[in-house]
Formats: structure tokens, C-alpha cells, sequence
């Protein structure tokens, strides 16, 4: 097994938040040529706070003096102090409540996070509101402003695994009533963005994975346990989350009206099995399996996003390895699944 330095992201948490957002010289470059203030709404979920971070720590190095702004529900003390601690201001606001959200400050660059995913089923109104309803209310509010919005590959149609993955050309096909939601989502934001002229960009993510969460994460634990990996979803995209952070705050300089739609996704269309016997390899053990492989699966085309910037920096045999080292440690875990085994659509 590959043993990385001390300084790996796999030694801590502390070293994993760190490498999750250190900006790269790209980034840096980047927001010093993008005016204004930086809002992320939603910034207590899995991606926020080390892309909060990351946009402090890329402005600081590019010598602005920008304000970033993280805007949550109900935050966490822990997740306070931290944010605080790494110079980013934290307004605490629910997004519903129009008079919360009419009196968050004027900021030129939003990057939009709110939505909701686990707990759809059953229910489906609270998904909707988040998901669709929400966009139309933050558009009108911020007109003015660029806006980077995170949406889901789960707007595709399940296509076949040899077809290099659905593009962005590739019609919609959302199964599920979150999916369905997601593709609400962008097609409010790209009704305002036609209506006001906002710049816009819209981000198709699938799948983000860091070590304490993701796609690879859910695959170890069952190599290591000696549990069988179901193979319904028998290929996925992965990205390392620090990548995925580092192309978000670049794409303020590629927002348009209509807005850009860009798939943001691991470059490889991976092998559940391939991946599940490369941890096998690494553990020591036997890889099991249950199921089959469809001759579909949940795939995204990132050529577009590798055009603009670049593969990712760090590839997908590198976040095995960190995975693996992550869980034979005993790292901890945010403690969900990503069901990236529905086929049905059902969350």
C-alpha cells in the first residue's frame, strides 16, 4: 500500500479540511479577477465550509480585501467557530422566510448550495420548496449578482455505459421525484436568468467524494468489513471534492445569460467492481459482490469541464489509496450513504 507523507489529508481531519481547501494558483488568479463580494447560501452542508474557506484563503493570497459570506439555517457551534476562525462571516437566516432572505446584505457573486436529497420520500413538498421553489425567490433577490448554482447528474436519464456518459446536450430525464425537483431547480434559475439577464452557471454534479463521505468511502467499508458491494450501479463518477471547490469559484468568470450548464464529474466512468477489488487488493481481503452490472448506469461527460479547466488534480487511483488508508485508520465519517446503487430514484 502506498503510504503518503505526514502532511497527507489522510492523517487527520484537520490536514483532510486543509487539503479540501487550499485554493490553487488557478483559483487565485481567478477571484482576483472577479469584483465583488462572495455569499454561499447553504454553507452548512458537506461542501460549504471548505468552499467558504477556500474562496477566504484564494482572496487573502490574491491580496482582496472581498468579504465571504456563509449563510445557514441552524449551524453547528463547532462549524461557527471554525468559519469564523478562517475569516468567514457566518449570517445565520432561513432561506424560506422572505423577510430572512430580503434582509441578507447586496453581494455581486452567490454561490447557491440550499437543497435537499435523503428523506425525499415521504416527504416530497419540503423537496420541492427547497429545490424549486427557493431558486425563484433567490433569483428575484439577488438579479444583480452572478450566480453559481449546484444542481445533479441525477437530472440525466440512466444511459448506457458505453456511451462515455450523458453531456450536457443530452436531453433530461430525471427519475424520481428529487430528480424531477433538481431539474425544477434549473429550469427556474434559467427562467430569471432569461427574464433579468442574471449570469448564471449550472452546476450537474456526480458524484462529489472526500474521505469521510462518498461513493469510494461506502465501497471500502464494505471491502473491509467483508460485506458484499452491490453491483445494481455497476459504474459511477467520482471527484475529489477539493477539485470540485477549486472549479466552483472559477466559474464566475464563465457565467452567462442563459447560463452556462456544465457537468462537473470524475473523468473516468469507473467500475464499481474494478474499484471494489482495488480496496480488496489494499486491505488484504477478498472483494464480494451481490447483483449485476446493468448495462446502465448514472453517468456524466466531463469534457466540457476538463476543456475549461483542466482534469482533475487529484485521480481517482490516488483517492482510492487515500480511502483506503482513511478507513484502516479508523477516520471518521459524516455517517450517510450516498445510495448511489437507486435506480428507481427513490431518496
Amino acid at each position: 500500500m502506498l503510504i503518503h507523507p505526514a502532511d497527507a489529508p489522510t492523517r487527520t481531519v484537520a490536514a483532510l479540511r486543509d487539503a479540501l481547501s487550499t485554493p490553487s494558483q488557478e483559483v487565485v488568479e481567478s477571484l482576483a479577477r472577479v469584483d465583488g463580494d462572495l455569499m454561499l447560501l447553504g454553507v452548512a452542508g458537506k461542501l460549504g465550509p471548505e468552499l467558504a474557506l477556500m474562496a477566504r484563503r484564494a482572496l487573502d493570497r490574491a491580496g482582496r480585501q472581498a468579504r465571504v459570506i456563509g449563510v445557514a439555517r441552524n449551524p453547528g457551534p463547532e462549524l461557527v467557530e471554525r468559519l469564523r476562525d478562517g475569516g468567514v462571516e457566518l449570517l445565520r437566516a432561513d432561506l424560506l422566510d422572505d423577510a430572512a432572505l430580503a434582509g441578507l446584505p447586496d453581494v455581486a457573486n452567490i454561490v447557491y448550495l440550499a437543497g435537499r436529497k435523503f428523506g425525499t420520500d415521504g416527504a416530497e413538498h419540503q423537496t420541492w420548496a427547497l429545490n424549486t421553489y427557493l431558486p425563484g425567490r433567490v433569483a428575484e433577490r439577488f438579479r444583480d449578482s452572478r450566480i453559481v448554482a449546484f444542481s445533479t447528474g441525477n437530472v440525466y436519464p440512466l444511459v448506457p455505459v458505453v456511451s462515455g456518459g450523458a453531456d450536457e446536450a443530452t436531453p433530461p430525464g430525471p427519475v424520481g421525484e428529487y430528480a424531477q425537483s433538481c431539474l425544477g431547480r434549473e429550469r427556474v434559475f434559467e427562467h430569471f436568468s432569461h427574464r433579468y439577464g442574471i449570469r448564471m452557471a449550472i452546476v450537474r454534479l456526480n458524484y462529489a467524494v472526500e474521505l469521510r463521505y462518498g461513493v469510494l468511502l461506502e465501497i471500502a467499508r464494505a471491502v473491509y468489513r467483508g460485506e458484499p458491494v452491490d453491483l445494481r450501479m455497476g459504474n459511477a463518477n467520482v471527484i475529489w471534492q477539493g477539485d470540485v471547490n477549486a472549479a466552483t469559484l472559477r466559474l464566475f468568470e464563465h457565467c452567462a445569460a442563459p447560463p452556462l450548464v456544465l457537468n462537473l464529474a470524475g473523468p473516468e466512468t469507473a467500475s464499481v467492481r474494478w474499484i471494489a477489488q482495488r480496496f480488496g487488493e489494499l486491505f488484504g481481503v477478498p472483494a464480494t459482490f451481490t447483483g449485476a452490472e446493468e448495462t446502465t448506469a448514472l453517468l456524466s461527460n466531463a469534457a466540457r469541464a476538463n476543456e475549461l479547466f483542466g482534469y482533475p488534480g487529484v485521480p481517482l487511483r490516488t483517492l482510492i489509496e487515500w480511502t483506503a488508508e482513511w478507513v484502516l485508520a479508523g477516520g471518521e465519517t459524516h455517517g450517510k450513504d450516498t445510495h448511489f446503487q437507486e435506480r428507481e430514484g427513490r431518496f
